[in-house]
């Protein structure tokens, strides 16, 4: 009788945790910054969400796919904190892409491995979220640089 007690009440506290983690179970929306494209997010579980984003610059794009981990600030309602890591694939055409290299001719495409961390925050009365964040990456394959410059605001449709 106590196990199944103290089963019922680890339960319902799990549950309690799990419903107090996010505001929503996927969102989909813009993604403005250097990397302008469009993104989605899905909760797998509790705290944890996978997001895809597909983003455009330098006459190519690029995909990326990314594991976070999202916990709500303690005393800041509807305000989150964010981080993940995960990876990207895409293609640039070589006379605009920023490091300009004259042996590439055409497209070429890079592979590599990114991180994420930031802020969201979810509105109650509508169902859109606002977040800012900083994605740096590292090109793996194709091209050898760090990108720095993955600040983004995202506003999306909460659902």
């Amino acid at each position: 009788m106590r196990t199944k007690s103290a089963f019922i009440l680890l339960l319902l506290f799990s549950m309690a945790l799990v419903s107090n983690a996010q505001n929503y179970t996927t969102s989909a929306g813009a993604r403005l910054g250097y990397f302008n494209g469009v993104s989605v997010k899905h909760f797998v579980s509790g705290s944890n969400a996978l997001e895809g984003i597909a983003s455009f610059r330098w006459g190519g794009f690029v995909v990326t796919g990314l594991y976070e981990w999202q916990k709500p600030i303690k005393g800041a309602r509807n305000l989150d904190y964010f981080l993940g890591l995960g990876g990207h694939i895409g293609v640039w055409h070589s006379d605009r892409y920023y490091w300009y290299d004259s042996k590439r001719d055409g497209n070429f495409a890079i592979l590599g491995i990114d991180f994420i961390a930031g802020l969201e925050y979810t509105f109650t009365e509508v169902p859109f979220n606002v977040g800012i964040d900083w994605k740096p990456a590292f090109n793996l394959v194709g091209d050898h640089h760090w990108w720095g410059d993955g600040m983004a605001l995202s506003i999306r449709y909460t659902f």
